[in-house]
């Protein structure tokens, strides 16, 4: 297939607009054939694709094919690119070129910031008490309570606790003895199910907690502790001692009376372990009545073969004094 090259050539045209006659050189393409080049060259001329969806290629194009003397004569300026005044007006950008990110690259993208973890697991019907029972846990508590109830009544709850109640670790009082009675005055107007389940700990009032679930809906780790004691008053201040003793007798019968309620024990019992404090591995909490199951996978006839603490001192030679 033959293919040319077009080369500029002068000829002369004879200007009739003045009475002397005067030959204006007008350039003239001039045609030459691809064989006087090598026809084995010419074969292998690329022609550059024309995306057609380009808007200054279209606009070019059209510019060409109706008023090609606009493009012949249209001034040169070094400042910006060429042809760029073809359109009415032209945009420029400030910054170098941005390309934008393919849809694939941002489907799996959040479409807004992820919440908190409390709002994920709130999501799947989880209360978690990861923290002693200060006023700011248990305003948080109680609200996912009534916000539950009020998403569906009819579904369970499941409150997992890992809390020293009203205490911390070494014993010193953190919180009011209130804010676990007010969770559990909350847990009591409930019309779920509460499932509770002891991760960790749950000494205390948190002890409480977990035995005011409903009731073989309340579980416990096989490495998770429990532990009743007497409530602690905090600081009390310009309290009067007389005040001070009533106060933690008011507390504490309470306490008795309510962990004899959901344990299944007589006050008499419960007021008696909690002369001091009564700690209870799993096994020990299934048979005081705090919880109803142990969850581990064939947990129950592997915990049942274990010696219990009495057990191994007497195996170990260990002497228990009475009193402690």
């Amino acid at each position: 297939m033959a293919c040319f090259l077009q080369a500029p050539m002068a000829y002369s045209i004879v200007s009739s607009a003045s009475s002397s006659s005067r030959a204006v050189r007008v350039p003239k393409p001039l045609k030459l054939s691809c064989g006087a080049l090598g026809a084995r060259n010419a074969s292998k001329i690329p022609m550059p694709p024309i995306n057609p969806k380009d808007p200054f290629l279209s606009k070019l194009a059209s510019v060409a094919s109706s008023s090609p003397e606009t493009l012949v004569n249209s001034s040169v300026n070094p400042d910006t690119p060429p042809f760029l005044d073809l359109f009415d007006s032209p945009k420029l950008m400030a910054t170098p070129a941005q390309v934008e990110r393919s849809v694939s690259y941002n489907e799996h993208r959040p479409k807004s910031p992820p919440p908190d973890l409390p709002s994920l697991l709130l999501n799947g019907r989880i209360v978690y008490i990861g923290m002693p029972l200060v006023p700011a846990v248990t305003e948080l508590v109680v609200a996912e309570l009534m916000y539950l109830q009020w998403m569906d009544p009819k579904q369970p709850i499941y409150l997992y606790i890992n809390s020293t109640g009203t205490t911390r670790d070494d014993g010193e009082t953190v919180g009011m003895e209130t804010e676990g009675f007010s969770i559990y005055d909350a847990l009591m107007q409930l019309q779920n199910e509460v499932h509770t389940v002891a991760v960790g700990a749950a000494i205390g009032q948190a002890c409480l907690l977990l035995s005011a679930g409903t009731k073989g809906k309340r579980f416990m780790m096989p490495h998770a502790k429990a532990m009743i004691q007497q409530p602690r008053v905090p600081s009390s201040g310009l309290m009067p001692a007389s005040d001070v003793l009533i106060r933690a007798k008011e507390v504490r019968d309470t306490l008795v009376e309510l962990l004899a309620k959901h344990t299944g024990n007589s006050v008499e019992t419960v007021a008696d372990v909690m002369r001091r404090p009564f700690y209870m591995d799993a096994n020990r909490a299934k048979e005081f009545g705090v919880i109803d199951k142990i969850l581990w996978r064939g947990q129950e006839k592997v915990m049942a073969e274990v010696a219990s603490p009495e057990e191994w001192d007497r195996n170990a030679g260990i002497k228990v004094m009475d009193g402690f």
